[in-house]
């Protein structure tokens, strides 16, 4: 071209002059910028080619008529079912109707001209984006808009992922147990609320949907609402709200929020769990930590606190203080013979006369099992406390009615003053039991004031015990036997098993003192078990005629099987079952039970005998005789000493041994120790007889030496 535009040139110059020429020379460069700018445009097309394709989206240009002028490959790829139909000057209304023959849109389904029309109207006038589903399940989200030369430009989203997910937030919002509402940041307007959220506070979706959060929230709350509803809550997400119901219950609720957009309006999603129960049973745990579950007053960990808030107060305002302990008198008799249903009324109505009893400024508390203790602050002087105690015991004294029936128990008191007898608040409470367990050892329904040596001798105790506890491990404890003797010819019939404990520092200590200890430490079943093998194994050496006496303390008899260790004893020892005579004491017969005179009727099907040990000595002794069928009775010690210038007590045995003869049992005076005594005895009509004036108690190689010189003299 350029080659024929210089022919022409030169050819037009040499028949019309240098005008010409110069025309033919504007003409080649007015093309040569024509080719500048093909290339240029090819260039910006490629380039525009290039950045449609790197888009994730789908694009697509539509010249005014609706016809394909451009669309890059993922637009392709979204609707690949019909992309073979994309070609440059189709008509987008063809390729719908093909789309639509196909099945590929599920929505035009039953009314596919409409949806075609109602496609093209939103294309040529577009009013937002919409969604298209796919026949692949796929969600389209379509945004168009028109151009300057009336043409459209499309965009195309593949949305799926994202209504997939919405939809399972949709499934956890709307079926999560858990009640969870949607509050929007700005106006706290509830903008949804799930099934939970409704039902549980008791709106239907039209009267809760719109309603400002408050409604949900007790007027406490109100003040906190904007920062709480904020995508940044702060330490509000911490606490506990109360929240109100449709009805007007009040609720304690744990909130927990995260910031969303919900239809395109920056909110908060709340799920409120319902802690109210929760809370309630937290209140009971925190109140059942400070109280006693029988009684509801401090139990013994809020009374320690009690006593170190005494002590704190003493330390800095002056003044004193007192710690009483107090232990019931004969509780444990009431529980027995009544039940331990009983027992617990009785503790209750204890419980109320020592809270009536209380100033303002005394606090009671139930240490365990018959124990109470009182914290008492700001007394003037000791007489207020010793007032306080006299108070109690004469309040605590008076008589019950428990199921109809009149109780009476009193009670012991052990005081501890502060600051004089302890500083810290645990020793002021071990001072005032300290002193307590003085009280009941020297006798009850008094109180006692803490002594510096009390602690030594309770020491002294602890100690023992465990030397004790260490006796009946190693079995160091021996036996002894104390005859029983016919008052009518002297002879020895039976002897009586009596433990003894010789302690490696303390010698000879008395059964008066480490029994108590060992029923209190739990040890008389064990004690008791190794005494009776050992009586019946030791009775085996004796004449066939001799019984052996075990005594069987009410602890034992109540703590195990008694009667499988008696069938094991004789068993393993091999001795006749009616050579053995169990003693017991009328206190066992504070329990009435079936099932003490059911176990006292086993023992006697084994063939052992049955004795009644300190006659007398109770407050129905003659009702226990009606309750079982003893084999012997034993008169106490005390009826016996003196008994020769003692009237009453003469008119006292005699009735026993006139009761022993109707019913046929056999009577042994306990305690003889002077010739006159057993002439009185045998005066009277006494059976047998025991005491130091016939032998003491002695071990067996002793026992044998003395059977054998009865044995010489009856045949001397």
């Amino acid at each position: 071209m350029r080659a024929a535009l210089k022919v022409l040139s030169g050819d037009v110059a040499t028949r019309h002059g240098a005008d010409a020429a110069a025309q033919i020379s504007e003409l080649e460069g007015a093309l040569e910028t024509a080719r500048t700018a093909v290339k240029a445009a090819r260039t910006a097309n490629a380039r525009l080619r290039e950045a449609l394709e790197i888009l994730p989206q789908g694009i697509v240009f539509l010249d005014g008529e609706g016809r394909y002028v451009l669309w890059n490959e993922q637009y392709s790829r979204i609707y690949h079912r019909s992309a073979d139909l994309f070609k440059v000057g189709v008509r987008l209304a063809d390729t719908l109707r093909i789309g639509v023959e196909r099945g590929d849109y599920p929505s035009a389904s039953g009314r596919e001209e409409e949806w075609i029309a109602d496609r093209l109207k939103q294309m040529m006038a577009p009013a937002g984006r919409q969604e298209q589903w796919l026949a692949d399940g796929r969600c389209i989200l379509i945004d168009e808009r028109r151009t300057a030369d009336g043409g459209v430009v499309g965009l195309r989203v593949d949305i799926t992922e994202l209504k997939e997910r919405e939809a399972s937030f949709r499934l956890l919002f709307e079926a999560n147990p858990v009640p969870m509402y949607v509050v929007s940041q700005a106006g706290k307007q509830i903008l949804s609320a799930n099934a939970s959220a409704r039902e549980h506070y008791g709106y239907s979706a039209e009267e809760l949907i719109g309603r400002p959060v408050q409604c949900l929230h007790a007027v406490e709350g109100h003040a906190h609402v904007d920062e709480l509803y904020s995508p940044a809550p702060g330490s509000l997400r911490d606490r506990y709200w109360s929240h109100l119901k449709r009805d007007g219950t009040k609720i304690e609720v744990a909130i927990f929020s995260q910031a969303i957009v919900h239809e395109r309006v920056p909110a908060v999603l709340v799920a409120a769990v319902d802690i109210t129960e929760r809370r309630r049973a937290e209140a009971q745990v925190a109140y059942l930590a400070d109280h006693d579950a029988l009684t509801g007053i401090a139990n013994r960990a809020r009374h320690l606190d009690h006593a170190a808030e005494l002590i704190a107060s003493i330390a800095r305002d002056g003044g004193i203080g007192a710690s009483l302990c107090i232990g019931l008198d004969n509780f444990k008799a009431v529980n027995e013979t009544m039940g331990q249903a009983a027992g617990d009324l009785l503790l209750q109505a204890v419980a109320r006369r020592i809270s009536k009893t209380l100033r303002q400024n005394s606090k009671a508390a139930r240490l365990g099992g018959d124990e109470f203790g009182i914290i008492m602050a700001g007394a003037n002087d000791i007489e207020d406390v010793s007032a306080l105690a006299k108070r109690l015991i004469e309040v605590i004294g008076r008589p019950y009615m428990i199921n109809g029936q009149p109780v009476v128990t009193g009670c012991s008191i052990g005081i501890a003053v502060a600051p004089g007898d302890a500083s810290e608040a645990d020793q002021l409470m071990k001072n005032a039991s300290l002193a307590l367990s003085q009280v009941k050892q020297r006798g009850k329904g008094s109180y006692r004031y803490f002594e510096a040596d009390m602690d030594a001798r309770a020491q002294a105790r602890r100690k023992l015990e465990q030397d004790l506890r260490l006796a009946v491990e190693m079995g160091t404890l021996d036996v002894h036997y104390q005859p029983l003797v016919s008052l009518a010819n002297g002879h020895t019939v039976a002897a009586e098993a009596l433990v003894r404990w010789t302690h490696p520092e303390r010698g000879p200590i008395s059964p008066a003192e480490f029994i108590p200890i060992a029923e209190e430490a739990g040890l008389i079943a064990r004690l008791g078990d190794a005494v009776l093998r050992r009586a019946c194994r030791d009775a085996m050496a004796w004449p066939e005629h001799m019984r052996v006496a075990v005594n069987i303390s009410p602890v034992q008899f109540r703590g195990g099987d008694i009667c499988a260790m008696v069938r094991d004893a004789l068993a393993t020892s091999g001795l006749a079952p009616e050579r053995l005579e169990l003693e017991i004491t009328e206190s066992l017969f504070l329990d009435r039970s079936s099932a003490v005179l059911e176990t006292l009727d086993a023992l006697r099907r084994l063939g052992t005998r049955i004795a009644m040990d300190d006659f007398g000595t109770g407050y129905s002794s003659l009702g226990y005789l009606c309750s079982f069928p003893f084999d012997k009775i034993k008169i106490d010690r005390s009826f016996v000493s003196g008994i020769c210038g003692n009237v009453e007590k003469q008119a006292v045995v005699r009735a026993i041994v006139g009761l022993g003869d109707t019913l046929g049992k056999t009577i042994t005076a306990e305690g003889i120790e002077t010739d006159a005594e057993l002439s009185c005895l045998r005066h009277i009509g006494c059976e047998q007889g025991q005491g130091f004036l016939f032998s003491k108690a002695r071990p067996q190689e002793e026992m044998l030496a003395f059977l054998n010189k009865q044995k010489r003299k009856r045949v001397a």
